[in-house]
């Protein structure tokens, strides 16, 4: 048998276990989709979102991408963001980072990597920002881990800078974001910051005018 075939094995087996436990199971999936979240998380297979939260397939709408960034050149991002907030609605969007990230470990970095250079210089630029904070830290490890939880800050601050969200919050008061980050260590997600709805950004120019429409 060929490595790879032994995942659709236990895709036949898990979708039989599914059925015999609950013969409605797929039915319901395939009439509605009606997530709360949003989940943007890191691309890490260690870090699977459903697993860490013990949530069902249609409970999460998921975009994983390296170091869980909020690019606003990034299309697909974009096109997520949009659709999770405008057409599905969504409550709350979850920036997922965790302790140990590569992608940020390899940002801190003056490695050539190829072309993960250009996506990784967005890291780069919270390191500079910070860097008087992170600098002081007594090793390797924790001036990394803060880092992240900066890094995460910043994705965060970047969901609120779109118009995308600005105008969900004009509308409907909704959606929250949240900055998480997860440890591989201990498998526990500890939450780091926090943006309601209205929530004033760090600069006015970032507030988009939304009363011309």
């Amino acid at each position: 048998m060929k490595e790879y075939e032994k995942l659709l094995i236990q895709n036949k087996a898990w979708a039989r276990q599914q059925a015999d436990a609950d013969p409605g199971y797929f039915q319901r999936l395939v009439d509605v989709q009606t997530p709360k979240y949003l989940w943007i998380g890191c691309s890490d297979s260690r870090v699977p979102p459903d697993k860490i939260t013990q949530t069902q397939p249609g409970e999460i709408f998921i975009h994983r991408n390296i170091a869980n960034l909020v690019v606003h050149t990034d299309l697909n991002l974009l096109s997520v963001l949009q659709y999770a907030v405008e057409v599905l609605k969504v409550e709350h969007i979850i920036v997922c980072g965790h302790y140990g990230c590569g992608g940020v470990k390899a940002a801190m970095s003056n490695k050539d990597l190829g072309i993960i250079n250009k996506w990784l210089r967005n890291i780069k630029d919270v390191y500079r920002y910070h860097q008087d904070e992170i600098d002081v830290l007594p090793n390797e490890d924790d001036r990394l881990n803060r880092l992240i939880e900066l890094n995460i800050s910043e994705q965060i601050m970047n969901l609120a800078k779109t118009s995308i969200v600005q105008r969900a919050w004009k509308d409907r008061k909704a959606p929250y974001l949240h900055g998480w980050v997860y440890s591989l260590n201990n498998g526990i997600i500890l939450p780091i910051c926090e943006i309601k709805p209205g929530d004033r950004l760090d600069h006015s120019i970032y507030e988009y005018d939304l009363n011309e429409d």
